[in-house]
Order: structure tokens, then C-alpha cells, then sequence
């Protein structure tokens, strides 16, 4: 088992999760691995938290423990030795610190940029609402969800598990390989929304062929708890043959 590189917090996940045609995501499919899908389905996901106590090969680096990041995904499977492994492609990641974005960039050619973030929470009369938000060429885009009630586990087979449940990322590289990575955290526990905002140039910002699927209402949202996460070094994937 490959050494841990990163151990963080990940906290208040904002989902927004949106059906997109499966050619749009097949130029992005890295090697060696392909699209998965719920019950036909194929996802984008537009995915905010909160990454707290960040520690680098177990070294806290001074600005850079607790931020903002925001991602747009996809999900996607690889065999392994024990099967199927379920895991996510990053289309776009954001976080606030160039050291954080060039690092990323550098050791995983994972799609890393900086941005000024902010986030808010409220929780008032049993509603949790949650919103994040970067800035872009001088303008906010945001993503947000309120929910109400108590958390739960996803129930099994359903479209919250499938979007929570991936615990491996895939990176394709600049020679045409694949870096595989394990994600490490317990199960987590899920709100359904009452409410979603989704505001801001998605086109200008994730492009043309993507903006389609972000224009309109998400197929569903929900706020995850998480948890604590370990993160392990990467490796080339190994093609099944």
C-alpha cells in the first residue's frame, strides 16, 4: 500500500449533481479507466468544502491548513485486483492558494487553479444552509444548498451513495498514462436539499460544452458531513489486459 501523502478534513460538501451526455466526458477519460454511471445516468458534480487541518507528509504548512475548494467532477472505474475500483476525475479544481494549485499541478497534472474563495454558514431554526463561492475575472460564481432535519447514511444502491462512495482519483497525464490515487474516510452521512443556488458565468468558466449541463437545475443536491481523509501517494495505473 502506496504511503500516505496527505491527511485534511473534508467538511459541509456541497453537492449539485447534474445528467450530462457521456461524449461530452469522453475526451477527459483518462487511460485505462471508464465512465461510470447510476441506474443510466452519467454525472457532472459541482462539489464545495471546506478542507481543514491540511498536513503534507504529516507537515502543517503556515497558510495553508484550512481553505475553500471547488471542484466540477465526473465519476469513473478502473479494474484492479479486487475488482472494480469507483473513482472521480476532476474537470476544474479551485482553491485560493497558488502553492496549493502549483503543487497540485505539479505532482498529480490534476487541474488546479487559484482564485479568491469564501464560504458562509448559517444554522437557524433547524435549517443548515451552506454556500461557497470564487471569483473570476472580477465576478462571483457561487453554489449553495439549505437543508433541514438530521443527517443520514445514504441507502445502499441509491444515486447519494454512488455520488459519495468513490474512494480513488484518476489523473491523465501529459505522456498518455494515468496516475491512480487512493482516498481514504468512513461512509458519510447525507441531507437531502430543500434548496439550491447555482450563480455565475459557468460558461465563461468551465466552457462551452459544459456550461449546457450547469444551465439548468441539478439533478439532485444534498450536503454531506464528512469526515477526516487520508489521501495516498500516487501511482501509475497498471491497464488491466
Amino acid at each position: 500500500m502506496n504511503p500516505v501523502f496527505l491527511t485534511a478534513e473534508w467538511r459541509d460538501l456541497v453537492m449539485l449533481n447534474y445528467a450530462v451526455d457521456p461524449a461530452i466526458l469522453v475526451p477527459h477519460v483518462p487511460n485505462g479507466t471508464e465512465l461510470d454511471s447510476w441506474d443510466g445516468t452519467t454525472f457532472v458534480s459541482l462539489v464545495a468544502f471546506s478542507f481543514l487541518n491540511t498536513r503534507v507528509k504529516g507537515v502543517s504548512i503556515p497558510f495553508h491548513r484550512n481553505f475553500e475548494e471547488i471542484n466540477l467532477r465526473f465519476y469513473v472505474r478502473a479494474k484492479g485486483p479486487e475488482g472494480w475500483r469507483r473513482g472521480v476525475v476532476f474537470v476544474k479544481e479551485v482553491v485560493p492558494r497558488l502553492a496549493i494549485a502549483s503543487v497540485a499541478r505539479w505532482l498529480y497534472n490534476e487541474n488546479y487553479v487559484a482564485c479568491p474563495t469564501r464560504s458562509h454558514r448559517n444554522d437557524s431554526g433547524g435549517v443548515r444552509s451552506l454556500e461557497y463561492g470564487w471569483q473570476h475575472c472580477g465576478d462571483w460564481l457561487s453554489i449553495g444548498v439549505k437543508s433541514a432535519g438530521e443527517p443520514a447514511l445514504p441507502d445502499e444502491g441509491s444515486e447519494e451513495e454512488f455520488i459519495t462512495e468513490h474512494y480513488w482519483g484518476y489523473s491523465a497525464q501529459r505522456d498518455g498514462g494515468t496516475v491512480e490515487y487512493r482516498v481514504e474516510h468512513p461512509q458519510w452521512q447525507v441531507w437531502e436539499a430543500s434548496s439550491h443556488i447555482a450563480h455565475g458565468d459557468f460558461q465563461g468558466f468551465y466552457g462551452c460544452e459544459l456550461a449546457g449541463p450547469l444551465a439548468g437545475p441539478p439533478t439532485s443536491a444534498f450536503l454531506a458531513d464528512g469526515s477526516p481523509v487520508m489521501v495516498r501517494q500516487g501511482g501509475h495505473l497498471r491497464q488491466a489486459v
